[in-house]
């Protein structure tokens, strides 16, 4: 019988990967433009920015990478030290998923702006990226790391949907949004019944 966070993680991989290549096929590059002011940035790792801002994407793109670099440490990290099976599936469909959406923005980055360097997002300190010590069992603290790094990613995709104009940036935001809203729900369960 199949991991259902498996199949859920699969079905939205092939689905992100489906979406974006009919993007990237229709997407044409963008010359890079020279901001006018350095950006203001929120508390949560966002940007504050307008509609007519034209390196939002830009921005997005390298805080997000930055931010699924550290997922994707705290995931490998499981692998080695998690002692529950679904901690352990969990750490693995992270992985994936987020290996594969590093790997298109990396894409659309060099693509759409291939002269500009890292934007200011990629400087931020984006909180910890790493499980904390403590009393509690590692496949607890995991989760209850995992989960606000999950809520921040999910802030940064809902400002991308209402930032970006760019239809394949907007649909990674959708599947973000969509498949860590779906892990965060499993991760709380998780937390009661272990509790």
């Amino acid at each position: 019988m199949s991991n259902p966070i498996i199949q859920t993680q699969r079905m939205l991989f092939i689905l992100l990967a489906t979406l974006l290549m009919a993007g990237c096929a229709a997407t044409t590059p963008v010359a890079p433009v020279a901001p006018s002011a350095a950006p203001a940035h929120d508390t949560h790792g966002g940007a504050t920015s307008t509609a007519s801002d034209e390196l939002f994407d830009a921005r997005f793109i390298d805080a997000m990478i930055v931010h699924h670099e550290g997922a994707v440490a705290m995931a490998e990290e499981a692998l080695v030290e998690a002692t529950r099976p679904e901690v352990r599936t969990l750490a693995e469909a992270i992985l994936e998923a987020q290996a594969a959406e590093i790997a298109q923005m990396q894409t659309w980055r060099a693509t759409w702006y291939p002269d500009l360097p890292l934007t200011d997002w990629s400087q931020m300190e984006m909180g910890p990226m790493s499980v904390a010590p403590g009393d509690a069992s590692y496949d607890v603290r995991f989760l209850e790391a995992m989960i606000p790094h999950h809520e921040g990613a999910i802030m940064m995709a809902e400002e991308a949907l209402q930032t970006s104009e760019r239809q394949p940036l907007r649909t990674l935001a959708e599947m973000i949004i969509m498949s860590q809203e779906a892990e965060i729900a499993l991760m709380r369960q998780w937390l009661e019944e272990w509790q």
